[in-house]
Order: structure tokens, then sequence, then C-alpha cells
């Protein structure tokens, strides 16, 4: 929030919504929270800050070479989204490599549970990255908040 102040403040919102929606999922599926599960979720909770800092350094790259904020916004989004995939598909790989020892090679559900909740948190912070951080953005487009000197970091103090 200090470094990207608005944006930052809508990322952090998308965060507790990564959350709920995550622990819901743990919820409603039976995974028990063991070590490793926990630990999945907190790299998968990386994963979704990362994304986050990759769509506003774009951000910043676009509103720089003369964009409007609106523009820099869709833009940023759309040139982060291949590094983000990328890096989830990765992710989604090694979580089915994980499984699939865990459950039959190592028989360990340590492993196992690091896994699910990794797979699980990717996904989720790829929907609260992409869709809620969008959405809270877009619906700032335009408003008097969103003009006030300073408030975006992507601006550097224009308005």
């Amino acid at each position: 929030i200090a470094y990207y102040r608005l944006p930052g403040l809508m990322a952090s919102l998308g965060l507790l919504f990564y959350g709920a929606l995550t622990l819901a999922i743990c919820k409603l599926w039976p995974i028990t929270l063991s070590l490793g599960g926990i630990g999945g979720i907190i790299v998968s909770m990386g994963i979704a800050v990362d994304a986050n800092v990759l769509i506003f350094e774009r951000m910043k790259e676009e509103f720089r070479a003369g964009r409007t904020l609106g523009a820099s916004i869709e833009a940023g989004f759309h040139r982060a989204w291949s590094a983000i995939w990328d890096s989830n598909v990765t992710t989604f790989i090694a979580c089915i490599i994980l499984y699939w020892l865990g459950s039959s090679a190592m028989h360990n559900a340590a492993v196992t549970g690091f896994a699910v909740t990794l797979f699980i948190g990717a996904v989720v912070s790829m929907f609260t990255a992409i869709t809620v951080t969008r959405t809270l953005l877009r619906m700032l487009v335009g408003t008097s908040i969103a003009s006030q000197s300073g408030l975006f970091s992507v601006t550097g103090g224009k308005k």
C-alpha cells in the first residue's frame, strides 16, 4: 500500500478476497490443513502478490508512455497476463508432479496437501488478480478519487 498507494489498497482488498475464497474452498472440500497445506497457501499468496506487482509495473510503463490512466490499467493487465499465465502453468505442472509423488510413490500426506492447496491457491490468485483487482481499479477510473494527485503511484504525481 505504501509503494503502490491506491492500486496497492485495491490489491490488498483483492488479497483479502483471495484468502476468504481459498479458505472457503478448503472448508467446502474436506482438505485438512496440515503444515504442508498451510505452506501451500502461504506460497500461493506470494504468487497472488507477484501477479499484482507485475500488473502494476506494466501499468506504470504504459502511463509513462503517455496513455491515460484507464488505458494504462487495461494495457497493464493485458501485458502482464502472459507472465502470470506462464508462471501459474509452471506451478500447476509442479503441483501435479508433487501430488503424484505424494500419493503414489512416497505416500506422504504433507506433500499431497501442499500440492493440493498450492494448486487451489494458484487458481484463486489468478482469479483475484485478473478479475477482482481489475474490477476494483476500473471502478475508480474517472472518479474524483483517481484524479487526486499522488493516489495512483503509477501516475508519478500527475493528473
